[in-house]
């Protein structure tokens, strides 16, 4: 397979991603654009990160690399760069892009939650699933049918069902595509409320409502208790009014009849 990329022209020109499946030899050709055609003598080199690629082969106006790429080993970037002039093309080879769910899948207690993957184009050896336990990435044992299903077809998409979701299942997911070059990885994270949850801003509302009754009957058993008091004050000043009116009285009449 044959990949040019032109260093020195626009910027679409100057970066490109190659995906590869399954072994393959490719050459990649770093072509000058015209607008350097001044240099004499230009010099283009080819790297893997820092280290500079030997075996550059120059053909007219193209300085090409043969690569034997028969694993994952191979795979990153390569750069085409003119030297002196800070100048630099970019080809990133890698493997299949998992299409992942980006958005969180929220789920309630109980209830069975469904997590996909695709490999659009290229279609997988295999496909496992694995779920984050602390720092380590467990696989998942589909032979457990009554907790997990794991559904493989068509082939280029994969399924996981768990059943009876409860909070010990909250947390983040990876499916594994297996091509015969290397594995490539998805990730899906699975939320997992409480029934509860959707009840919080109703339960919060009744539990506001129940302090302010319970305020009104305080303040209204303060009220009739004061009141209470008021008048049972108002009833003993009276029935003393009346006592010393009674006394005062007997004590006249005593003094009229001596």
């Amino acid at each position: 397979q044959f990949y040019k990329l032109l260093l020195g022209d626009s910027r679409s020109s100057m970066e490109r991603h190659i995906t590869l499946h399954s072994a393959t030899a490719i050459e990649l050709s770093c072509r000058l654009s015209k607008k350097y055609s001044h240099l004499k003598n230009p010099q283009v080199s080819w790297k893997r990160g820092n280290e500079t690629i030997g075996n550059v082969h120059k053909t007219g106006n193209s300085w090409n690399i043969r690569l034997e790429v028969l694993d994952s080993s191979k795979l990153g970037s390569y750069s085409c760069n003119l030297i002196g002039e800070e100048i630099s093309s970019m080809v990133h080879l890698q493997l299949p892009k998992i299409d992942e769910n980006k958005k969180p899948i929220i789920s309630y207690e109980g209830d069975t939650a469904v997590m996909i993957c695709k490999s659009h184009d290229y279609t997988p050896l295999s496909w496992t699933w694995y779920m984050t336990n602390r720092s380590k990435q467990v696989a998942i044992n589909d032979s457990l049918a009554d907790k997990y299903v794991i559904d493989r077809k068509p082939t280029n998409v994969t399924h996981l069902k768990i059943r009876k979701v409860t909070e010990e299942d909250d947390g983040v997911y990876w499916c594994e595509a297996a091509f015969k070059l290397g594995k490539s990885k998805g990730k899906q994270q699975l939320i997992v409320l409480s029934f509860l949850v959707p009840l919080k801003p109703f339960l919060g509302v009744v539990a506001e409502v129940i302090v302010f009754l319970t305020v009104v009957f305080l303040y209204e058993l303060y009220s009739k208790r004061k009141v209470n008091a008021e008048d049972e004050k108002e009833f003993d000043q009276v029935e003393q009014l009346k006592t010393e009116e009674k006394s005062g009285l007997e004590k006249s009449s005593a003094r009229q009849r001596r």
